[in-house]
């Protein structure tokens, strides 16, 4: 039986992941509803979630047939490479280096482009919104499914990192479906910057685990980890931060 000690990592890792991910997605699929049809917009989410689907029931029979060490191994190094990448676009936002994503300017670009395409909006279905939405789910869903799989695979998490991810869906259209607008007030790079330190730590630990090292107290040791890198983004943004504000986009 799964404890709550071990789970609730995975749950939180997956929850606040896919918290910023489904933003994104949520931002472009409320564009191409306002810009191109709802109907459009819909059908596009419906059929990037059917794919999404379909993905996740393809990978269970293969995960099941790699040796643990070896997964262990792969996903861990995976899984720090992804975090690393988070983590350094989070330090350097909080560090002034390059701007702040702001899903206000982000909605502007989607509703700029749809506007200024040359295919012209139907009162029917349009395949334009269609399209906008199935990509935005399936690319950013992607990156959902990639942590589920790292964080609750092999360990017996899957369940719970998927309810993690569910929960953080079901957060975002429950306050997108009230407000009908983007989730500028999300603080996405704090997350961005909670996650990266998470999925790093996560690959260490999963990584040393695919190698064979016996880590001290087991577990625990992924909070160690991500104390660590969270000490270590920290101090890196204190360094390089600028005083003069952002001078790189």
């Amino acid at each position: 039986m799964i404890s709550l000690t071990t789970a609730a990592p995975a749950v939180g890792a997956a929850f606040v992941a896919s918290l910023v991910e489904v933003v994104e997605a949520f931002t472009i699929v409320l564009a191409a509803g306002t810009l191109r049809g709802w109907r459009g917009a819909v059908a596009g989410t419906a059929a990037g979630l059917a794919a999404l689907a379909l993905i996740v029931v393809a990978l269970g029979p293969l995960l099941d047939q790699l040796p643990l060490h070896l997964f262990q191994l792969v996903i861990g190094v995976l899984l720090l490479l992804f975090g690393m990448g988070w983590l350094r676009k989070a330090v350097l936002r909080a560090a002034g280096i390059i701007a702040l994503h702001d899903e206000n300017v982000a909605f502007a670009a989607e509703t700029a482009s749809l506007s200024d395409t040359t295919t012209p909006r139907r009162s029917g279905f349009d395949w334009l919104g269609a399209v906008m939405a199935f990509k935005a789910v399936l690319l950013e869903g992607l990156e959902v499914v990639f942590i589920v799989i790292a964080v609750g695979a092999g360990r017996g998490l899957l369940v719970p990192a998927s309810l993690g991810a569910l929960a953080a869906c079901i957060v975002v259209l429950a306050i997108g479906a009230v407000v009908h607008r983007p989730l500028a007030r999300v603080p996405e790079n704090t997350l961005k910057f909670a996650v990266g330190v998470i999925l790093c730590a996560f690959g260490v630990f999963w990584t040393g685990e695919g190698l064979g090292i016996p880590w001290p107290g087991g577990d625990l040791m992924i909070l160690f980890f991500g104390a660590a890198f969270l000490f270590v983004g920290l101090g890196a943004a204190a360094v390089i931060r600028t005083p003069s504000g952002v001078i790189a986009q």
